[in-house]
């Protein structure tokens, strides 16, 4: 029985007490999957989107939402113009179509505390999509074909055929109705549906079934790769900024070079992809190749670029750093989650001097005025502890050898007469203390410490 088959695939795809938001469209694989959620008792609401694009689609909204109120489930409704997304970002009407549903599911789903969005992709789409993207040329990512996860969205219709939904409506008999984009040979889903597929089954009636068991072998493969090219990766690392490192973790990341083109180049054109996804990039293979025949490249976004860099390839951000500045809490914790680090600041007896400079002891009668931190400034100097001139802070930062991006990132603590501490770097000769300090301030920087992680205190560079 297809409900029991589902409630089996339900209870390992979907985490108890979920509340889930549904893509609803009206058409049976959607409504089949609305009344099978429904009977299993999940918590669901029905999301269903209105693209512009046919008149009768307002009769078909209202309908839709008939429906969910005679059988008890939530109704939620949004409208795009599909055609005008099309002409903005010069792509197909199937593309702005699945850009303006999925935008519509993430909006809803944030608005109405919804942990995951359910969509009815059927073992049909997964066949359909498979030979889509070997159209196009796909690796084997793309031969995967659709996934039944991703992030917060999950199909648990996808070992079900489009047969049993429309079967399970008619038994049912639940309200559907079909939309003409399926039959429309404009569309390239529809061509491979209606014209590619039937050749195919001629050649082997059991060319889906083909088609699902290629999927299966090519994921495995794919995950096999994905795992020795991160092996490959983790090894090659380069440690950037040192005791600093935590200032840019999640916005770059360097690998040894000399290595890194030791790699087998089918791993290596995968680590680089990897390594562009670790920030958030999708990376081209046309970007992977001109990287690893030694190109520097930004990759499609323009957020992240990956550069030769003598003995290391380096992949960072280009996201511009704000110039900041906010007072410091003393004595207490000055928290920028943003920046992903914090200061802890407190009254003391004792001196203290770390190697790394990130906790330091200041003498309190030698600051004038509040002390606040700030952005690096361009020509600033101050007189480090041991040296009796003053020197440029951006040779100070180039000595640790600090990357661009953390020396932007990296605060400065000053009074009213300028900087007294760089961390991780150096304090002020003037700031220091003797054996006649008779009040300390003691600091401390480093990363914001998990108890603070998903606090809901205010960011201090928000306030700025």
């Amino acid at each position: 029985m297809l409900l029991d088959r589902f409630r089996a695939v339900a209870a390992e795809l979907i985490p108890p007490g979920a509340q889930l938001l549904v893509g609803y469209s009206g058409g049976p694989d959607s409504t089949c999957l609305i009344h099978m959620m429904h009977r299993c008792g999940l918590d669901i609401v029905a999301a269903h989107l209105h693209h512009g694009q046919r008149q009768e689609a307002d009769v078909e909204l209202n309908l839709a939402e008939a429906w969910c109120e005679a059988i008890g489930v939530q109704f939620v409704s949004g409208r795009a113009d599909v055609p005008q997304i099309a002409e903005q970002f010069g792509i197909g009407l199937e593309e702005a179509g699945r850009r303006a549903r999925y935008s519509f599911f993430e909006q809803a789903a944030g608005r109405l505390n919804c942990n995951h969005i359910v969509t009815a992709h059927t073992s049909d789409d997964h066949v359909e999509t498979i030979l889509l993207n070997v159209a196009r040329g796909s690796g084997l990512g793309g031969l995967r074909g659709i996934p039944q996860t991703r992030g917060a969205i999950l199909r648990p219709l996808l070992g079900f055929s489009r047969s049993e939904t429309k079967a399970y409506c008619e038994q049912h008999a639940l309200w559907t109705h079909d939309d003409p984009s399926n039959t429309d040979l404009s569309f390239s889903r529809a061509r491979i549906r209606l014209r590619v597929i039937p050749e195919l089954e001629r050649l082997n009636p059991e060319v889906r079934r083909c088609a699902l068991r290629m999927a299966e072998i090519i994921a495995e493969e794919d995950d096999f790769l994905n795992s020795a090219a991160a092996t490959a990766l983790e090894r090659l690392l380069t440690r950037l900024n040192g005791p600093l490192e935590f200032l840019t973790q999640h916005e770059e990341v360097a690998f040894d070079a000399v290595a890194f083109k030791e790699l087998p180049r089918v791993l290596g054109l995968r680590a680089i992809r990897l390594a562009g996804a670790s920030l958030g990039a999708e990376t081209e293979r046309s970007n992977a190749v001109r990287i690893w025949e030694g190109e520097s490249e930004t990759l499609p976004g323009g957020q992240v670029t990956a550069q030769w860099c003598g003995d290391r390839l380096h992949f960072r951000s280009l996201i511009e750093v704000e110039p900041f500045r906010h007072s410091l809490t003393i004595p207490g914790e000055t928290i920028a989650d943003s920046f992903g680090w914090q200061f802890t600041a407190f009254k003391s007896h004792e001196r203290v001097q770390d190697p790394d400079n990130l906790e330091v002891g200041l003498d309190a009668d030698a600051l004038s005025g509040t002390l606040y931190f700030r952005s690096p400034k361009e020509g600033e100097r101050m007189a480090p502890l041991g040296m009796t001139k003053p020197k440029l802070i951006s040779d100070l930062l180039q000595e640790k050898h600090l990357t661009g991006l953390a020396r932007r990132r990296l605060p400065i603590v000053c009074d009213l007469l300028g900087p007294v501490w760089v961390p991780g770097v150096c304090i002020a000769g003037r700031a220091k203390c003797s054996n006649s300090t008779k009040q300390i301030l003691r600091f401390k920087f480093g990363p914001v410490m998990a108890e603070h992680a998903h606090n809901s205190r205010t960011d201090a560079l928000s306030e700025a």
